[in-house]
């Protein structure tokens, strides 16, 4: 990831709205490149980009496949931006569900997408994310080995709490209601409840001791990791 000027990708097969993309990000002083296709973009060092603009609907690999390779192979937390016609309720879930981090409908407004890159960006001021491990002053958590340390000791997490952290910390700042949280985390068919989420919640606060603090809930709203 870069530390200075933010490195954004943009794959799609459209070539006219990548020139115009790339025009204006980098007019608004962001530095750009262009694949044309998913395989094209797989070729490149991925985890030298800050941002990925990522179409859906294209050749032979679709966005969302192209999406599920860079989290499950390459194990990157780089943020993901789908960029699609589609926007059925399915298609934003199947989004999420591969790792998006946000959705923007086709035919969209160039600002509203520069304003969802900077917000995208503007989120991890607070959270550094070097190779697989996100660090928040003391607290680090490794997305590759699954381990979690606060001022180098060990914190034990069960799968689920260690999952729930990690989509909290993936979308810092923003709410995630408990059933979504539910779809995400428990997607092995499993019978749950809301309360499940709760549980583990509280359970994880407590295991994070000072950081817990920084896991908030609001009715109606669900719950966030918020740093600030």
């Amino acid at each position: 990831m870069s530390n200075t000027t933010p490195r954004i990708l943009i794959v799609d097969d459209e070539k006219d709205l990548c020139e115009i993309l790339e025009f204006n990000l980098t007019s608004e002083g962001f530095y750009t490149e262009v694949a044309n296709s998913a395989e094209e973009a797989m070729k490149k060092h991925l985890d030298t980009f800050d941002l990925i603009l990522l179409d859906v609907m294209m050749g032979e690999m679709s966005g969302y496949k192209m999406a599920s390779k860079v989290r499950k192979e390459l194990k990157l937390a780089v943020p993901i931006i789908f960029l699609t016609a589609k926007t059925s309720e399915n298609d934003l879930l199947t989004g999420f569900n591969v790792g998006g981090d946000d959705y923007i409908s086709k035919p969209f407004s160039v600002k509203e997408v520069i304003a969802r890159v900077k917000a995208i960006l503007k989120r991890g001021v607070s959270e550094v994310f070097s190779g697989n491990i996100y660090k928040i002053q003391g607290l680090e958590v490794d997305t590759a080995s699954k381990n979690v340390s606060i001022d180098k000791k060990p914190v034990n997490l069960t799968r689920k709490e260690f999952e729930i952290l990690v989509l909290l910390l993936k979308h810092q700042g923003q709410y995630i209601e408990r059933e979504e949280i539910l779809n995400r985390i428990w997607s092995d068919n499993i019978i749950v409840t809301e309360r499940n989420v709760d549980v583990n919640i509280a359970r994880l606060r407590k295991k994070l001791d000072n950081y817990g603090k920084f896991i908030k809930g609001k009715s109606g709203y669900g719950y966030c990791f918020n740093f600030e």
